[in-house]
């Protein structure tokens, strides 16, 4: 039986692909067979022959070897704006049961599956759903990355209290360094340490 988790981030642009990228490596050293899932992408570049491709997918693709794009990413938008708002102006309904589908279709052929959420815990998918909606209709535990730069225990505190309200597991953390050279990073590292409720699951160093 496959184990899944969901991975979600303190914020945008905060390293959650890359963070993905290195667990998935972690776990195929394991011996795993992993794959991974980014249910809805936005910011597509348009290729010659017509096909909308995502920076983000195609790292997991190339973390994982996988060649079923719709299974991995059902949705894909061309702007890179919030999924509730590309989805509107694409008239289009993202459907939970679909990304389910999807996510027992991947679990079927490997030990592990990473669902990789788009924008922090609460980001919209429509009017009255948000991310952390998808991560609860998928029962899955969460991992959360954590941008260390200024402000980040009080994102990661307070994403934190938000996976626990909503009832699941909170697997664990990672701390990606997105700032080269953030001051007092060893001791806020500790603070996140001695308060978030989860282990540290992997420390990554700054990359430009």
């Amino acid at each position: 039986m496959s184990s899944g988790y969901f991975l979600t981030g303190t914020d945008t642009e905060i390293g959650k692909t890359y963070s993905a990228v290195r667990l998935l490596q972690r776990w195929r050293a394991q011996g795993k067979r992993v794959a991974a899932m980014k249910p809805v992408a936005s910011g597509c570049e348009v290729l010659a022959d017509g096909r909308w491709v995502n920076d983000d997918v195609e790292r997991l693709i190339a973390a994982t070897g996988q060649t079923d794009r719709d299974a991995m990413n059902p949705y894909r938008f061309l702007p890179p704006v919030s999924p509730h708002i590309a989805a509107r102006e694409a008239n289009v309904a993202i459907d939970f049961s679909l990304i389910a589908s999807r996510y027992v279709r991947l679990a079927e052929e490997a030990d592990v599956v990473l669902v990789e959420g788009a924008g922090g815990w609460l980001a919209p998918l429509s009017d009255t759903t948000f991310m952390a909606d998808l991560a609860r209709h998928l029962g899955l535990p969460v991992i959360l990355v954590v941008g260390m730069r200024l402000g980040a225990i009080n994102h990661a505190l307070l994403t934190a209290r938000a996976i626990l309200d909503s009832g699941l597991p909170f697997a664990g953390w990672v701390a990606n360094r997105v700032v080269p050279d953030q001051p007092f990073y060893a001791e806020n590292l500790a603070t996140l340490k001695a308060h978030l409720p989860a282990p540290l699951l992997l420390e990554l160093p700054y990359q430009p």
